[in-house]
């Protein structure tokens, strides 16, 4: 039996476009499925047990079809109820997700860039007056494609002018200016690129060095200086903020938080601008870190106690109401999305036939992160799908996970 220590008691998955839903409960809570009862109210879902009633709060629009609760199959220590919902689609969510950096940059608009870990001003307050995309991260290897002779960009690199921002998947490329001297420091390191077939690890040797840019009040690293005026400034790094006077923002959300949000958010809107679902996250060196395969985002989650004296939401745990069983127990369903992961680690060599695969396949969408951001990712993911239903854990050698993208916003 799995160590249940991290797992809710009761876990709610709700899925919108599907108008459907899945109930876990361990059954060290409950002995029998006549001892559960499932009723809808008003935007909210009740769950009686014999140790007490749960209420989750769902969005506007969203409710549960009365009498749809049924038991379907469950697993070992669990058991599963299958629920059927009523979606109003016309009805906005009054909270919704934040977006990451790259949906929220405009034109003519002052913005100052801070270090994410120490909240430092990095940048001072810069008017872009173009905001442009850069070619997908596939691009290089697609202009053999293009081209019916030699490739053009072989010796060009695409730099922003003064007043520019030019955006890739990850990270934001914008010009060096004189106050940068006073917020960043320079480290350069050697890099060598990943091996070929015909190469062995004797005979390779560094073939460019990087100019690591990192915050000089922290010495957290933010980037590198991909040409003498360009730094290229990961969105996992830096938070960008519309000027509005000297230290008039919001606190940043914890670097956990925020990470978290971040990457939801590009999945999400690389895949609905470019219908991407399968993403590599790579190291700057080109080294594959993470396999992920993005399963849905219309996902609403909720972990409960499955006693009334505590209710809890992802790894937050809040005091409830009073100490009654009478008295309901209430959290809220929070937006998520779910994804599966592979780490693709020196050890795991058992999986890395479906790496190399993944490699080669040009629908899978390279995420360049720093190092150490991709291992805290990996961490992130392993510590949610611990809290996640045993059941739930793994499809085949993946494993699924639930990034809560609105946590801040509940």
């Amino acid at each position: 039996m799995g160590d249940n220590s991290k797992q809710a008691e009761v876990f709610l998955e709700l899925r919108k476009r599907l108008q459907s839903g899945l109930l876990v409960l361990r059954r060290d809570v409950v002995k029998s499925y006549s001892e559960v009862s499932v009723t809808g109210g008003d935007s909210s879902l009740h769950i009686r047990t014999p140790l007490g009633l749960q209420c989750v709060e769902l969005p506007a629009g969203v409710s549960l079809v009365e009498g749809s609760c049924r038991e379907a199959p469950g697993a070992g220590d669990e058991m599963h109820f299958r629920l059927r919902l009523s979606v109003d689609h016309q009805h906005p969510d009054k909270k919704e997700a934040p977006g990451s950096v790259m949906e929220s940059l405009q034109l003519h608009k002052s913005y100052c860039f801070h270090c994410q870990s120490c909240e430092t001003r990095v940048l001072e307050e810069r008017v872009f007056k173009r905001v442009l995309p850069l070619p997908n991260g596939n691009w290089n290897s697609l202009v053999d494609d293009w081209c019916c002779h030699p490739d053009p960009f072989a010796n060009l690199k695409l730099l922003p002018r003064v007043d520019d921002c030019l955006m890739g998947d990850t990270y934001l490329l914008v010009s060096r200016d004189a106050g940068c001297d006073e917020t960043l420091t320079q480290e350069c390191r050697s890099i060598t690129n990943k091996m070929s077939d015909s190469q062995s690890q004797d005979t390779q040797k560094p073939n460019w060095r990087r100019k690591l840019v990192s915050c000089k009040s922290c010495s957290v690293g933010l980037g590198e200086a991909v040409a003498p005026d360009t730094l290229k400034l990961f969105i996992t790094e830096v938070t960008v903020r519309p000027s509005a006077g000297d230290h008039q923002f919001d606190t940043s959300p914890d670097r956990s938080l925020f990470l978290e949000q971040t990457i939801a958010a590009r999945l999400v809107e690389l895949s609905s601008s470019q219908s991407m679902f399968r993403f590599s996250l790579q190291t700057p060196e080109g080294k594959a870190f993470i396999l992920l395969w993005l399963l849905n985002s219309d996902s609403l989650i909720a972990s409960l106690s499955a006693t009334p004296f505590t209710a809890v939401s992802g790894d937050v745990v809040c005091p409830s109401q009073p100490k009654c069983c009478e008295h309901p127990s209430g959290t809220k369903a929070v937006s998520a999305i779910k994804v599966l992961y592979l780490p693709c680690l020196l050890s795991a060599s058992t999986h890395q036939d479906v790496v190399e695969t993944w490699e080669k396949d040009i629908s899978v969408h390279p995420l360049e992160l720093p190092s150490a951001t991709c291992q805290e990712v990996l961490l992130l993911l392993t510590a949610s799908t611990s809290c996640l239903p045993l059941s739930l854990h793994s499809m085949n050698s993946y494993k699924p996970q639930l990034p809560v993208m609105a946590a801040a916003l509940t």
